[in-house]
């Protein structure tokens, strides 16, 4: 690389820049109407791999103060997610015997989408939530919840009151978290001696090998594969002992974590180590045709919205989310091809997508409207939506999928 790099896990100096999607605004950072006024904030979006301990990472980083303050990403808008939460709850009860005398604490809690299932089996829980407005809707639930980043320091006033965890849980938070040796440390410390740390993140495996180049944005700093976490893990006196793969957000890794020696480590571990050395997730090789694929959906989404445009068909997208600003912006699709974008959160409606200025409406719109196209900016949840808009769908309407080919259905 000809920048500067230093790894954020093993302090690798050795870079290999693997995509540059060029200077892009923060990925949910909803515009109102009235900010188009103000210059909306940019920087740039490149993803690099250590040759030291191959971590996939992005080489620039924001503040998550500037982030995550305020936030309108809130879980309880798919069911999908919430019945995610449902089935993990019932099994973290069940395999690991959790009772009124447990205690749960959840990092990056949203609106207490998960811990909620906890409260109703009268299992102690703390969410930890950094974006005030939506701390508010979780302690509405009945959840208690801390208003602050996850780190050592906390994580070591918590144990000092005697809020250890049996079971400390994260879901999409952990690629979130810049120091990720400080994250790490405070699982370790919050912790109690035979509790389990259960995370969920997208697996770099799955982006690289389905070129999900849009599940790539500021927020997200680290794409992981086991590879590159085991000594992360390592280091801080932790053993990663199961892993599990998950179809959720384009593919992603359930991992389970304990102190040193408390779990023995499972075949899954080992199987899936061995299953990344064969593809070489730790050799340049590996990564190198990956930006060329982005490239080839770019021109291919383009070329069937530019033909679909010019045959005089009405164009929307569907899915106000951080992956959708990420596709947007770098291929470039505004007001000239699109003429809004529906999503079902309310806290999103009548506000503008970032870069391109797109107005959000309410999903009901799509069959009011009836656009001869949508666009499904998150195609991860695609099973679900494409089932809550049948009546758009019966009434001829049909969606572009865009990832990991574009195709019409």
């Amino acid at each position: 690389m000809s920048t500067m790099f230093q790894c954020r896990s093993c302090g690798g100096e050795r870079g290999a820049l693997i995509l540059d999607l060029g200077v892009q605004p923060l990925a949910n950072n909803l515009l109102r109407p009235q900010d188009l006024a103000q210059a909306e904030p940019r920087f740039p979006l490149r993803l690099a791999v250590c040759q030291s301990c191959w971590l996939l990472q992005i080489t620039d980083l924001v503040p998550p103060v500037t982030l995550f303050s305020e936030y309108l990403y809130f879980s309880s808008f798919s069911e999908a997610m919430l019945q995610h939460a449902r089935q993990a709850a019932q099994r973290y009860r069940r395999e690991f015997g959790l009772d009124s005398r447990s205690f749960v604490v959840e990092i990056a809690s949203n609106d207490g989408y998960l811990l909620q299932n906890f409260v109703a089996a009268g299992i102690p829980c703390l969410g930890i939530e950094p974006a005030t407005n939506i701390a508010k809707v979780a302690r509405d639930k009945g959840i208690e919840t801390l208003e602050a980043f996850f780190g050592l320091a906390l994580a070591r006033r918590l144990a000092g009151e005697g809020r250890q965890a049996d079971l400390l849980l994260g879901n999409n938070v952990f690629a979130h978290a810049p120091d990720t040796n400080d994250f790490v440390a405070g699982l370790a410390a919050l912790l109690k001696p035979a509790g389990r740390v259960v995370l969920e993140f997208p697996y770099a495996v799955d982006l690289i090998e389905h070129t999900e180049f849009d599940t790539i944005y500021h927020e997200h700093v680290f794409y992981f594969t086991l590879t590159a976490l085991r000594p992360l893990f390592g280091r801080h006196g932790l053993d990663i002992f199961r892993v599990e793969r998950l179809p959720i957000h384009g593919g992603s890794l359930r991992l389970f974590a304990a102190h040193r020696g408390a779990c023995p480590v499972e075949e899954s571990v080992t199987t899936l180590l061995a299953e990344e050395q064969r593809k070489g997730v730790d050799s340049v090789r590996y990564y190198e045709g990956f930006a060329r694929q982005v490239l080839d959906i770019k021109a291919n989404l383009r070329a069937l919205l530019v033909r679909l445009k010019q045959a005089g068909h009405r164009l929307a997208a569907y899915g106000a989310s951080a992956k959708g600003s990420t596709l947007l912006n770098f291929v470039g699709l505004g007001t000239e091809t699109l003429d809004f974008v529906a999503d079902r959160s309310t806290y999103k409606q009548g506000r503008l997508t970032p870069g391109m200025h797109l107005p959000i409406v309410p999903a009901e719109e799509l069959a009011r409207r009836r656009p001869d196209y949508t666009l499904l900016l998150t195609w991860n949840f695609a099973d679900e939506i494409l089932a809550q808009q049948s009546a758009y769908r019966q009434a001829g309407g049909k969606f572009i999928i865009p990832i990991p080919v574009v195709r019409i259905v």
